[in-house]
């Protein structure tokens, strides 16, 4: 028998083309993608304005299959992390941090990480593949089920930021169709603004974002030298941080309202004097955004301390002196390793990494 065609993950346009393959009018993608989406059905049998013969024929050909939770932990701040898991066994994982007035769930993209920052947990799990949409919008869909299962209201989660694990940039093609779902009215309604893409730093994609899905941008810088950078993310080698400004001031160029977010881990005694504040704050002079410095979550293996708390305040005071909007991340869901760096998933296959890097860009 031929495998049945999962409908998870296909956006709009998609969907419209498999119901005109089948016969059937584009419309029915729309009713669809409430079923599935708004309100969480996957038997189609159960979406009653689709009329009979059409719900036979999807039974017949198609599935919403969606990924399975292998495990979930909650952390004493009321942060969740689940372990999802995926149809060949890999492991990814999702994080939901409830705030007042929000709710932001961190979403993963691949399974590991194809890059090596010195001071990530995700890069010392290696690289297997990438999600695909359905996997990466399943995230956010079961997360969004779950979430109301528990009383938390009709729309837990406000905002999606693509930091989980792996590099989204490095995983183009799903992540964008996965974007799109996400801000589609049909299915979540996202704003823009309200979906932020964090990246290390893959120029050429950033770039491509700017014309396909412009959301909002984050960007993993942590050094202001290319020299300290390159040990850090070592991506940098082949996108230098020159390179990678000149991406971010491009990438604002037809909205000038927007702000970029820079995320910079503060290790203790490697990037966090005074001087590397003034370094930065001349770095983005140019560019209208936001620092978010983020005290370095312990990771078993990795050598880096966190910066004191009198270190990184100093450093914030001076940005802020300099005129840059600049906030201190508050850590949550350290006691579950659900924190920024922690998250590792389980990686079925770690082979090849640094050849499919070089193939993915």
């Amino acid at each position: 028998m031929a495998q049945k065609l999962n409908l998870l993950g296909l956006d709009r346009n998609a969907l419209q083309v498999y119901f005109l393959s089948i016969g059937e009018k584009a419309f029915h993608a729309r009713q669809a993608m409430k079923w599935i989406y708004q309100r969480g059905v996957s038997d189609f049998s159960q979406m009653t304005d689709l009329r009979l013969e059409l719900r036979n024929l999807l039974s017949q050909q198609a599935v919403i299959d969606m990924p399975k939770i292998a495990n979930s932990q909650m952390s004493d701040d009321g942060t969740r992390k689940w372990l999802v898991k995926l149809i060949d066994g890999n492991c990814v994982e999702t994080v939901f941090i409830p705030e007042e007035g929000r709710g932001t769930l961190c979403i993963s993209s691949q399974v590991g990480c194809m890059l090596t920052c010195s001071f990530c947990a995700t890069a010392r799990q290696g690289f297997s593949r990438n999600l695909n949409a359905s996997e990466i919008i399943g995230q956010l869909l079961i997360a969004d089920q779950l979430l109301k299962t528990a009383g938390l209201g009709p729309r837990p989660v406000t905002n999606v930021v693509m930091m989980g694990m792996g590099e989204p940039l490095l995983n183009y093609e799903e992540v964008i169709t996965a974007l799109r779902l996400m801000l589609d009215d049909m299915t979540f309604g996202l704003s823009r603004r309200r979906v932020t893409l964090s990246t290390a730093g893959v120029v050429p994609r950033i770039d491509d974002l700017a014309m396909d899905c412009p959301v909002s941008l984050a960007i993993s810088l942590h050094a202001v030298t290319d020299e300290l950078r390159d040990q850090l993310v070592p991506i940098n080698r082949k996108y230098p941080i020159s390179q990678l400004l000149g991406a971010c001031e491009r990438y604002l160029e037809n909205d000038t309202r927007r702000r970029i977010t820079f995320e910079y881990v503060m290790l203790d005694g490697v990037n966090d004097s005074v001087e590397d504040a003034r370094r930065l704050a001349t770095l983005l002079k140019n560019i209208p955004s936001k620092i978010n410095l983020i005290p370095f979550n312990t990771v078993p293996g990795i050598a880096y301390k966190r910066s004191s708390s009198n270190a990184i305040n100093r450093f914030r005071s001076e940005l802020m002196r300099l005129g840059l909007t600049t906030i201190t991340r508050r850590t949550r869901g350290a006691d579950i390793a659900a924190a920024c760096g922690q998250l590792a998933g389980e990686v079925q296959d770690r082979t090849h990494r640094s050849a499919k890097l070089a193939a993915a860009q």
